[in-house]
């Protein structure tokens, strides 16, 4: 079933009580900021009535004047309905798992060196890196990007899959796909420059700087412009930032978890708080005109 966008609307516009009365009728929708509007998309099939129902309670209906039956129960959107509203951050789960596949979780070295931030040669046991100015020189100008998608081992894998499914589709229900493809790879791009600035040539990936960085981004965002999208459970935030403080004082590490790419957390964690401001002011801005 397709979904179409039935209504656009400047961000000053209240929709917040049409959307409780869709809620109260369970009509399928989401509502997203595309170019300076709010924009609410329904199932095709039902796109007439929604904008003839808008018409007639622009304000929602805060008085119970309609008769809607209780629900009895509350459905949770299946698998598949999910991925329907969050493609952008499906497809760069996917291609970290393609990845992943190639790369043999970190054990293909000859595969892996042209994803990683700086190019490399395997000399007897020793590792000979290329110098990040070369590989520009080169035109390899991903690999400033493309450490996000490496990662070493499947639990690895998993825990940043996890929380990028949970950050990313919230981000990219608010403010669309392409947004969502833009902050990626700008925290992607901030925190393997930090770990590579503070770290030297080693080897790094994963996705948990740019888990960081959308972290910050709602965190701040939405102290600011407060929305249901953002609105993180007060544990998440709380768990997350312990769980930075642990590493960066090298507990992690000596209880068995391997290096950390610490610089890589820290700068994508500023950067989102960055964007997360910049976003909220608008934002707020936007709705105060």
């Amino acid at each position: 079933m397709s979904v179409v966008a039935v209504l656009r609307l400047p961000l000053a516009v209240d929709l917040s009580g049409f959307v409780k009365l869709l809620q109260r009728m369970q009509v399928p929708h989401r509502v997203s900021e595309e170019a300076g509007e709010q924009v609410l998309w329904v199932p095709s099939n039902i796109s007439e009535d929604v904008r003839s129902l808008y018409e007639r309670f622009p304000a929602g209906d805060p008085d119970q004047q309609l008769d809607i039956p209780a629900a009895q129960t509350t459905r949770r959107p299946g698998f598949v309905e999910q991925l329907r509203y969050a493609r952008a951050t499906a497809a760069i789960l996917l291609l970290s798992i393609l990845v992943g596949a190639v790369t043999l979780l970190g054990e293909n070295l000859d595969t892996m060196r042209w994803l990683t931030f700086l190019d490399f040669r395997v000399v007897g046991e020793y590792i000979h890196f290329v110098p990040l100015a070369d590989s520009l020189a080169a035109g390899q100008w991903w690999r400033l990007i493309t450490p996000m998608l490496i990662h070493f081992g499947i639990l690895h894998l998993a825990m940043n899959g996890m929380w990028y499914w949970e950050l990313g589709r919230r981000i990219e229900s608010r403010q669309g796909s392409i947004n969502l493809i833009g902050l990626t790879l700008l925290f992607s791009l901030v925190s393997n420059y930090a770990q590579y600035y503070f770290s030297g040539p080693t080897l790094f990936g994963g996705l948990s700087g740019v888990l960081y960085g959308l972290l910050g981004h709602c965190w701040i965002f939405q102290l600011l412009s407060p929305n249901p999208a953002y609105r993180l459970p007060r544990g998440v935030l709380v768990m997350m930032l312990v769980w930075l403080v642990l590493c960066l004082s090298g507990l992690v590490s000596m209880i068995g978890f391997g290096e950390i790419a610490n610089a890589a957390h820290v700068g994508g964690l500023l950067v989102g708080c960055l964007t997360g401001l910049l976003g909220g002011l608008y934002n707020r801005r936007k709705l105060a005109a």
